[in-house]
């Protein structure tokens, strides 16, 4: 075995050499994800990722902090409280005194306030490499001082969390900080303030079943191991071996429990355009989810050629069931300047169909809602054609009480056939999600557009159609139920849904005249492009109009708006 090869096997990480081999000195570092050797200044310059495989290394506390936050801007706070063996606990004092000498810092986190890109922040930074991040009090303390100093100032929190869970050499004391810093995260969020967490690997125990996972927008990167219990207990509990990727940020995300995943490289970008989404202001230019407008060449850019006018509501039906229109995420695409989409409902799982984030357009910033049904048959078998889940409205409410709590209207762009009836969505509330829905939107104080812009199935589309404003394209439906349910059910023919079509009176024209909804948007002969343009024109008239109304008149008017619907279809007898 060469020389080389006895380094690289001994050390399994960082090491030195020197030799004809190696005529400068060079450090090198074993990856623990594709197991190659990499110098240790590309890794630097890679921000500890990777580069063949991509895998994110740990990294300190303080580096991160330097990778982070804008140059000279961090001042720490606390940075003196240590940690004391006041248990007693077998070997803690030793545990303690190797700890500050690896990591050079007095405890498992670093606090303070900065900016990041230019917005002002309180953060936190815990460091894998004292105790493996383990919170005992020290970690506590620092980390609800952290919230209670942001929440005087005035200022969003971003926390950066690494842990194995509560240190066990503090006995009872350490458990006791979970509940200490979620009554502060509690007491912050209630200021209406920003409370940012990024998960990194690992991120376990009691970290994870507090404060790790409080955040208003939780970001994970890539790969980081992340829940409650570590792998090796769930194994031994359930006797059975893990699948792949299991406790992994995709899953996580996978499940509902993150909003994005973001590499290293792109997170200060991210988290500096949250921060200003947050507070209302448009992202700087070059923003990581700024959307661009050039014209898309080919069939979907190009004017259509104009399709025989619909001669039936029926027609009417078949137009919003098309692959070739645009859907309810294109058109927000290309109406918006930008969107951050997050994900997941904080329960079970991220519903393709609903898709739910932050937008901005000239210089509002608004909260995006859409259910989404796709083109292409895989895209449209991914979103369940459209079909909301209950998980589907349970994001899209999270989605909402955010927009609330940081005064940001709402934008619903609703194209479904209904939402789903399986066993697993009935199993998982579905007409609880949909009632839980109306109740959110009819007490939201904050102003509410919604737009059809393909088919209005049933109570699915009316979960976040409940709005100040509601508007239709020209050629969408708005119905009750189906033609072909209609037809189905009343005169046992499908075959009739073209007359069921007429008789529940489901175009634009007739919901407008009826008062059901407020406006039409024309859009037969239009392209993607221009439908999108004249919408969001539509939206931002009706956003103006809104945005004088105080919390208490929108939510009166609006229960007026609904409370008047088919009242005076009565007769008294």
């Amino acid at each position: 075995m060469s020389k080389r090869e006895k380094s690289v096997n001994a050390l399994e990480g960082p090491m030195t050499e020197a030799s004809p081999e190696f005529p400068e000195r060079h450090v090198l570092v074993k990856c623990p994800g594709c197991r190659r050797v990499i110098d240790q200044d590309k890794l630097e310059k890679s921000l500890e990722v990777c580069p063949r495989c991509g895998r994110h290394l740990r990294v300190s506390g303080r580096k991160r902090m330097r990778i982070t936050v804008d140059e000279g801007s961090f001042e720490e706070w606390d940075r003196g409280l240590a940690a004391t063996d006041f248990l007693e606990f077998p070997g803690y004092a030793e545990k303690l005194e190797a700890a500050r000498e690896k990591s050079h810092e007095a405890d498992a986190v670093v606090c303070g306030r900065g900016t990041i890109g230019g917005h002002a922040c309180a953060l936190f930074f815990m460091d894998a490499d004292f105790m493996m991040g383990s919170m005992g009090s020290v970690v506590g303390e620092k980390i609800t001082r952290t919230f209670e100093r942001a929440r005087e100032l005035g200022l969003p929190v971003v926390g950066f969390t690494v842990s194995g869970g509560a240190r066990m050499q503090e006995g009872t004391t350490s458990l006791m900080q979970m509940a200490k810093v979620s009554a502060a995260v509690r007491r912050h969020s209630e200021a209406g303030l920003l409370y940012l967490t990024v998960l990194t690997d690992p991120t376990t125990g009691g970290v994870t079943a507090s404060f790790a996972m409080e955040g208003d927008v939780i970001i994970a990167e890539p790969g980081a191991l992340v829940g409650f219990a570590g792998p090796r207990v769930v194994e031994q509990t359930t006797h059975k071996k893990l699948p792949a990727g299991f406790q992994r940020s995709e899953f996580l995300l996978e499940h509902g429990f993150c909003d994005l995943i973001v590499e290293r490289k792109d997170l200060a970008a991210t988290l500096a355009e949250l921060l200003a989404l947050h507070k209302g202001e448009v992202p700087a230019a070059g923003a990581p989810h700024a959307l661009a407008h050039e014209e898309p060449r080919g069939r979907r850019g190009a004017r259509p050629r104009r399709a025989p006018e619909p001669q039936s509501a029926y027609d009417i039906v078949k137009l919003t069931r098309s692959t070739d229109r645009a859907t309810a995420l294109e058109l927000a695409q290309r109406g918006l300047d930008g969107f951050v989409e997050l994900h997941g409902d904080r329960l079970f799982a991220d519903d393709a169909a609903v898709v739910a984030g932050i937008g901005w357009k000239g210089g509002r910033v608004l909260t995006v809602v859409a259910i989404e049904r796709g083109n292409t048959t895989k895209e449209r078998v991914r979103r369940n054609f459209g079909m909301a889940h209950p998980e589907g409205y349970r994001k899209a409410q999270r989605l909402m009480r955010q927009a609330e709590k940081f005064h940001r209207p709402v934008l619903c762009l609703v194209d479904t056939s209904g939402a789903y009836c399986g066993i697993g969505a009935e199993e998982r509330g579905q007409g609880e999600a949909i009632a839980s829905s109306l109740v959110e939107m009819s007490g939201l104080k904050t102003p509410i557009v919604s737009v059809v812009v393909g088919e209005g199935g049933s109570g699915g589309a009316l979960a976040l159609a409940l709005a100040d404003r509601v508007y239709m394209l020209g050629s969408a439906a708005y119905s009750v139920v189906s033609p072909e349910g209609c037809a189905s059910i009343l005169w046992k023919d499908t075959k009739r849904a073209d007359e069921a079509a007429a008789a529940l009176h489901i175009t634009a024209g007739d919901l407008v005249e009826l008062g059901l909804v407020d406006g039409m948007v024309p859009d037969l002969g239009l392209t993607h492009a221009e439908i999108a343009h004249d919408m969001m024109r539509e939206v931002e008239i009706a956003l103006d109009e809104l945005s004088g109304l105080s919390a208490e008149e929108l939510v009166s008017r609006r229960y007026d708006k609904f409370r008047a619907m088919g009242g005076n279809r009565i007769c008294s007898q």
